[in-house]
């Protein structure tokens, strides 16, 4: 069975929690992506995890500025995690009971991202 590690997205694409929604917008749009990882603010400080979802209920959906609003206002911190040496329908089973679709991959450092897209891909269940 395939590990979180043998699927995983790198390089991670990161911004600050102090970028503004509109620099985050900017960055997803340019790569393509629908989330980033929120730099940790020091030593000891957890992730975070910023996704279209949460622009659009967050601040479109609330009239906000992303010119103005911080992805520190907005982010999920701390983000739920995956282990690398997790199995993919371990990964399945995280995201299903927390209506995730990405997640970080960390052992001690940030290795990479999980994402719904990446499962669907790399594991191709349904071809037998």
């Amino acid at each position: 069975m395939q590990t979180a590690k043998e699927i995983m997205t790198t390089p991670v694409v990161m911004i600050p929690a102090s970028a503004t929604v509109a620099d985050a917008m900017k960055v997803m749009t340019e790569k393509r992506l629908r989330g980033l990882m929120v730099e940790p603010a020091g030593p000891g400080d957890s992730y975070g995890i910023v996704t279209n979802s949460d622009i659009v209920y967050k601040v479109a959906a609330a009239g906000k500025n992303p010119e103005t609003m911080k992805i520190g206002e907005v982010m999920t911190k701390p983000c739920i995690e995956v282990d690398p040496d997790m199995t993919v329908q371990e990964v399945c089973q995280i995201f299903a009971r927390n209506h995730l679709h990405r997640a970080p991959v960390i052992k001690g450092e940030l290795l990479g991202v999980i994402t719904v897209v990446d499962i669907l891909r790399e594991t191709m269940w349904w071809q037998g």
